[in-house]
């Protein structure tokens, strides 16, 4: 079974997935954040067990209005999936940085990395959730 990341932005929302061993994320789409019926969608197609939202904090660790905002969209996304899915919150603090980052070393485009940045964000999100997981399984 995989795991699913989501970035949660203002607007939208991207998606990265596991593989089936939870090792790798990949990024998968990006969505209109009230689009929950999508993300029951993809979770279901998917097989995803588990979901990792990114938690934004502040640099000192705090929680701001941001994470209120996420918090609430996490409700939301529960009520729209099945019940034996956890949902899980992972610090994405620097995530979009990261992403940005990532990308303009790769040589993206400005206006591509405006539509994939949620995406790579997800999938970074997810990937540091993955290696956390597996380094303390061992």
């Amino acid at each position: 079974m995989k795991i699913l990341g989501v970035d949660v932005g203002s607007k939208r929302v991207g998606l990265a997935v596991s593989d089936e061993l939870g090792l790798v994320a990949g990024p998968l789409t990006v969505l209109a954040r009230d689009d929950l019926g999508e993300v029951a969608r993809v979770i279901e197609e998917e097989k995803v067990r588990e979901v990792v939202i990114g938690l934004p904090r502040r640099s000192d660790g705090s929680y701001g209005p941001e994470a209120a905002e996420v918090r609430a969209y996490a409700e939301e996304l529960r009520a729209a999936i099945p019940e034996h899915v956890k949902v899980t919150f992972w610090d994405e603090r620097f995530s979009t940085v990261s992403a940005e980052r990532y990308l303009i070393e790769a040589d993206v485009r400005r206006r591509r990395r405006r539509e994939i940045i949620d995406k790579v964000a997800a999938s970074l999100i997810l990937q540091a959730y993955l290696d956390h997981r597996n380094r303390h399984n061992r």
